[in-house]
């Protein structure tokens, strides 16, 4: 059983900062796209998502990372990731999803590409 997944949001600047927290496998796949819709509502322009945090992420997690950045798309709010640990980016790397998904070191290179 992995941990309960958690969901915080700061603004800062023209963006959104939800920080990820736990493991995003198939049982909080529900919690995790709910408070992320509610995170894409929040951003006016963009919506960064610090996973440094993220203890563990399956193909659920994976999918309800790519179906966010369909919904942020939708409303017309750039999607990013920062901070992902080593065993997200391996899945991020294996799946070809860090070529449909932007990947930043930090969440303050993520604001700088982002506020442009």
């Amino acid at each position: 059983m992995t941990d309960l997944v958690s969901v915080e949001t700061a603004e800062s600047g023209p963006c959104v900062v939800a920080r990820v927290r736990g493991g995003m496998d198939y049982t909080v796949q529900r919690e995790l796209r709910e408070r992320l819709t509610q995170a894409i509502d929040r951003a006016e322009q963009a919506l960064i998502l610090d996973m440094a945090g993220v203890t563990f992420c399956d193909s659920a997690g994976l999918n309800v990372l790519l179906g966010a950045r369909r919904e942020a798309g939708r409303c017309e709010v750039a999607l990013a990731l920062a901070c992902a640990p080593g065993t997200v980016r391996r899945v991020l790397e294996m799946t070809g999803a860090d070529q449909v998904l932007r990947v930043y070191a930090t969440v303050a290179d993520a604001e700088a590409a982002l506020s442009r």
